[in-house]
């Protein structure tokens, strides 16, 4: 993947992860998540 800023942040995974935290759901658990359906591919 080419970006033109590497350090850019992708907004829509910034309000994905604050509207999880205000859910009550943590950092951990989203990672985890993550990592599960990425190791199901």
């Amino acid at each position: 993947m080419n970006f033109k800023d590497e350090n850019a942040l992708d907004l829509e995974w910034v309000m994905l992860i604050m509207e999880a935290k205000q859910t009550g759901i943590s950092i951990e658990e989203v990672r985890q998540f993550l990592q599960s359906i990425s190791s199901n591919s």
